[in-house]
């Protein structure tokens, strides 16, 4: 009898195990941690255990330069940034970028819930802000290029240099219709026409990825680990201020605001971008950042967007002028309006601490939170955040990769605008001899790495030189292009007696815009940066000139045009200058087409294509087209020469002295 209650008290203390060790396996399945479940699914379950300071601490994004892993851990920090030229350190690494992130990661990972933090970065033509990133040329180029394939492949190589660095979030691309190029940030728009625009929201998959083929409108999509959130900006009209001015007021009926501004970002939403960041700007008065009508109303529900909305840097604080002078009050109008997360970026404590208020005093409903935050949940689950939160160095080789810089060098080709080819348009100089005696390199952008590649490049202003990071300047481009005979003589401000004294085969003057971003790039004149324009006078005068600009939209050039052999816009083209030789010495032909209208006179402005009284000095889609070298080979043995061989060679010789002597 002992015997047998022995057994049974053993088989029930085998049920017993047995039973609890289900209830404990049940117990510890968390829906949000499953990656299986339906990202709406995970985001109702994690919604539901969130407490309110967990829910507001998602709501925030905080600068690099005050993270820490006790305030991601403490304050529940969804979002943290690199501002402009905000880096680990000095040059630092793909490696010192992922090791600075994944430290921040971990105070997320290590709260409560273990919600990770979404790291994002300006990365607005190549990962811009890295040293050794390749850097692509503007949007102002890219749209001269009229090739949203090209805008789509420097999507694919951004997202994978910007991921091998850690980061998983870009804020880019900036689709403004920039209506005046008197306003600073006029590069960063690739037209004044919004159909331009919207074709080059083709960027957007590059960077995120297609979007599956039955993916729901306006639902957010990143596409693995090789795919940045993309950031759709600045919501809207940002482009159309009054002169230009930086985060001013754009004065316009809502059907010109729908129909000019508003249709890029309705592409946008149909390719699944993840979030977008709203306006410094005023639409008729009223600050973007406190506009429900166009925030909620229209962004959210008309188009249906299911991503997330951010405001800029500081954003909410100029609601108010001055700025910050009634936060509570800005905080309360901004989320009201409809943003879900705000880059604070400082003074996070403050946000965190109005907020809190706004919502325990009902001023705030809590629906209006769980739709923030419930947005910013969808995209981190959607990108697979919680699966893969901390960086690694498996994509480190690509920061700066040749084939991206390759990449790079095609897109500067395809964005040059070839304006003028010859005095009154005969005798062409273009392409150009390689194999002369001595030539002349002219002009303060000649050799300067920042200078060619603009604001928002490694800084936020950008930079001055040739040591910030690796590329080709124009003149390491030309010396290696010309023959090896060839004498390159480069100074950059030269005396005209000098120039005539020399007998220079043709000169090369390479001036334009110094760096800038911003409201500091904000002009009322318009004018090359000096001595550009004694520069071009004292060289074109006395040789034969080619006149190649480097500026982040048109500027005033009438005064000079007649006096330059040829002119070349090349807008703001990056770090890889070989594109520019490329054409000038024929390897390729010229193809590029004004996505901008250049003006006679400043008096003019703003003056878009199809205005009243068009008078512009080159006109929106213009660009000269020459044939590459080889091309025009080709077309003279299809002329009938190809069966007589010794005609051919006559015909392939006299072209190669033609092109020697300028025609």
């Amino acid at each position: 009898m002992a015997r047998v209650s022995f057994s049974v008290v053993a088989m029930l203390l085998l049920w017993w195990w047995v039973t609890m060790a289900k209830v404990k396996v049940k117990a510890e399945y968390i829906k949000y941690k499953d990656p299986n479940q339906p990202a709406a699914a995970r985001v109702g379950d994690l919604l539901s255990r969130m407490t309110l300071e967990e829910k507001i601490g998602q709501m925030v994004q905080i600068d690099r330069s005050v993270a820490n892993v006790d305030t991601m851990k403490t304050y529940f920090i969804g979002s943290v940034l690199s501002g402009g030229g905000s880096a680990p350190l000095p040059e630092a690494s793909a490696e010192d970028w992922v090791n600075m992130i994944n430290g921040f990661q971990k105070g997320a990972l290590a709260s409560r819930l273990g919600i990770p933090m979404i790291y994002g970065i300006d990365a607005v033509h190549g990962h811009n802000n890295v040293f050794n990133a390749t850097i692509f040329p503007h949007n102002v180029g890219l749209g001269a290029t009229r090739d949203p394939d090209l805008a789509k492949r420097i999507g694919a190589a951004t997202a994978l240099e910007v991921r091998a660095t850690g980061i998983p979030y870009a804020f880019a691309p900036c689709i403004a219709v920039c209506r005046d190029p008197r306003w600073g940030r006029c590069y960063e728009s690739y037209s004044e026409d919004h159909k331009i625009v919207q074709a080059m929201t083709e960027i957007i998959p590059g960077l995120q990825g297609d979007i599956p083929a039955n993916s729901r409108k306006g639902v957010p999509y990143v596409g693995g680990n090789k795919k940045v959130a993309a950031c759709a900006k600045h919501f809207v009209g940002d482009g159309g201020t009054i002169k230009g001015i930086n985060e001013n007021n754009t004065v316009i009926d809502r059907h010109d605001l729908l129909s000019i501004h508003m249709p890029a970002y309705s592409d946008s939403i149909i390719k699944g971008v993840s979030t977008v960041m709203i306006s410094y700007s005023s639409w008729n008065g009223g600050k973007m950042h406190a506009n429900h009508d166009l925030v909620t109303g229209f962004l959210k529900d008309t188009l249906k967007f299911k991503g997330f909305v951010i405001s800029d840097w500081e954003g909410i604080d100029r609601i108010t002028s001055p700025p910050h002078s009634n936060y509570t009050y800005s905080v309360q109008a901004s989320i009201l309006a409809g943003i879900d997360m705000v880059m604070v970026p400082v003074n996070y404590k403050e946000f965190i601490n109005d907020l809190t208020y706004l919502i325990k005093n009902n001023v705030i409903p809590m629906d209006r939170i769980d739709d923030a935050v419930g947005r910013i949940l969808l995209v981190k689950f959607t990108m697979g955040l919680f699966e893969n939160p901390l960086g690694d160095l498996s994509l480190v080789n690509e920061l700066g990769s040749q084939a991206h810089r390759d990449l790079a060098r095609e897109a500067v080709r395809k964005s040059l605008v070839l304006l003028k080819n010859g005095k009154n348009g005969t005798n062409p100089v273009l392409p150009l001899p390689k194999k002369v005696p001595k030539i002349l390199v002219a002009g303060s952008h000649a050799d300067n790495l920042g200078y060619q590649c603009g604001g928002w490049t490694i800084a936020w202003q950008g930079f001055s030189g040739n040591n910030y990071t690796r590329g080709t300047t124009i003149l390491g481009a030309i010396k290696s292009t010309v023959d090896s005979s060839t004498e390159v003589i480069y100074l950059e401000n030269p005396d005209g007696e000098f120039v005539k004294s020399n007998n220079f085969e043709y000169a090369i003057v390479v001036v334009g815009e110094h760096p800038y971003a911003e409201t500091y790039g904000d002009s009322m004149n318009l004018t090359m940066a000096d001595p550009g324009p004694s520069v071009i006078t004292s060289v074109c005068e006395a040789v034969k000139c080619i006149v190649i600009i480097i500026s982040g939209r048109p500027v005033v050039i009438e005064p000079y045009v007649s006096s330059i052999d040829a002119l070349v816009a090349a807008w703001l083209p990056g770090t890889e200058g070989q594109g520019i030789t490329d054409v000038l010495y024929g390897e390729y032909g010229f193809s590029g087409k004004l996505s901008r209208t250049w003006f006679r006179s400043v008096d003019q402005l703003p003056m878009n294509v199809g205005d009243p009284h068009y008078d512009p000095l080159f006109s929106f889609g213009f660009g000269l087209e020459t044939e590459s070298v080889k091309e025009l080979v080709a077309r003279s043995t299809s002329a009938g020469v190809f069966g007589r061989p010794c005609t051919l060679l006559i015909v392939v010789a006299l072209i190669l002295s033609l092109r020697l002597e300028f025609l």
